[in-house]
């Protein structure tokens, strides 16, 4: 049942650098409904049909290519029916674009042990079945049908399963949409990342027929691309488990037409882990590596083969007035940056950088205006937008690592 509205190509890879291994890094292309996703490329997050504090129009001018919203957010405010009543998020938010939707699972994991939005974790501290983070209520409680929470907005109780995910996604009709998973946290016990394992895959079979009873049912809507979700937290064998077990499934005839590299990550181990899913997968789908933003993690999952990332790092620090520049990080409220009249990027190509100062931007964090947080995303987005795009042309013509070398080098130097 896969539909030919949806494909991926690849296009080029990744030198090995003298890995004995094939090449797992690639320049590809994704077709959806909505238009053409040309890879690796980095995915903006607009969790509630927005990119906080930047309308969609300028989300375009900066090259962003696809928007990811979030279903759980959307599911209750303002709900799926509505959305699908407008057409879909997409024409709801007037995007023209690509369109992504993840599943709710991510929110099973913030909202059942209390952690903070955060994929990657140490692993040298507890383990526990029952995980918690400190000082936090547990919103959220699995079992092997589904996941019963309550509301952050007003404490109503709801019920998520497969089923119903796939019911929800269906609704806000964005291009690709994930399956229902149990992302756990990395200081779970081996044997509950065992039994959530096979959850996950269980779910992703209930996926599939739902999928494809509602594809079938709303066939005057356009394709939507159902993605699975890997898990397996820091194990070799569950990783690559994973990724055999669902690149295998076939319900009826329906396969998963791409797949999310999923759950929380040691991040001194993210090219491993996702290198050992990436040698599992099929070549001919695309690969989403969920969450991830930061610079140097980027390279390593472009190198380790994930094709599309999504992150809200981005539009979250920008926000609290900590931007990108090709020398690392910095913050515009520090004292240097009060008359500091050249743009916060010499080399950026954003509409900030072409227009404002730094000492501009800085001004209005200091006085609190609402137009800091539009300028310092705009430059934000733009900037891990960019350095994608450059990722995937260094790609092309052969010069990734050594634009990675350089670029890391300036970046991380301070």
């Amino acid at each position: 049942m896969n539909s030919p509205a949806f494909s991926f190509t690849e296009q080029a890879t990744l030198a090995s650098a003298g890995s004995s291994g094939p090449a797992l890094g690639r320049a590809g292309q994704i077709s959806t409904p909505h238009g053409v996703i040309q890879t690796p490329a980095f995915i903006p997050v607009g969790t509630k049909a927005t990119v906080k504090s930047v309308l969609p129009e300028s989300m375009k001018d900066l090259g962003a290519q696809a928007i990811l919203a979030n279903a759980y957010h959307l599911y209750l405010q303002p709900g799926p029916e509505i959305v699908d009543e407008a057409g879909g998020v997409g024409s709801f938010m007037n995007w023209a674009g690509p369109t992504f939707t993840d599943s709710g699972g991510f929110q099973v994991l913030s909202l059942g042990v209390g952690f903070k939005k955060v994929i990657a974790m140490d692993t040298q501290t507890f383990r526990s079945d029952e995980v918690i983070a400190e000082g936090k209520d547990r919103l959220a409680h699995v079992d092997d049908d589904g996941v019963t929470f309550k509301s952050h907005l007003d404490g109503s109780m709801h019920r998520f399963t497969p089923e119903v995910s796939m019911q929800v996604q269906h609704q806000l009709g964005a291009d690709i949409i994930f399956a229902f998973d149990e992302c756990t946290t990395l200081h779970n016990t081996r044997s509950y990342q065992e039994r959530s394992l096979e959850r996950t895959r269980l779910w992703a079979k209930r996926c599939l027929v739902e999928h494809g009873r509602l594809t079938e049912a709303r066939s005057h809507r356009p394709y939507q691309a159902l993605f699975g979700v890997l898990q397996g937290a820091q194990y070799e064998d569950l990783r690559r488990k994973a990724a055999k077990d669902l690149a295998g499934l076939d319900e009826d005839g329906i396969t998963f037409d791409g797949f999310g590299l999923g759950g929380a990550l040691d991040k001194a181990e993210l090219g491993t882990i996702v290198g050992w899913m990436c040698e599992e997968l099929p070549r001919n789908k695309p690969r989403h590596l969920l969450g991830i933003g930061e610079p140097d993690d980027l390279f390593v999952g472009v190198e380790n083969g994930a094709d599309t990332f999504d992150c809200v790092a981005p539009s979250r620090q920008a926000r609290t007035s900590a931007v990108f520049t090709d020398s690392g990080r910095v913050n515009l409220t520090n004292t240097r940056y009060a008359r500091d009249f050249s743009p916060i990027d010499a080399n950026c190509d954003c509409y900030t950088c072409a227009n404002y100062t730094a000492a501009y931007v800085s001004h209005l964090f200091r006085a609190k205006e609402m137009s800091a947080a539009t300028l310092a995303t705009i430059h934000n987005e733009r900037y891990i937008v960019r350095l994608v795009e450059r990722m995937r042309a260094s790609i092309i013509d052969g010069s990734f690592y050594d634009f990675k070398t350089e670029f890391l080098g300036r970046f991380y130097s301070a």
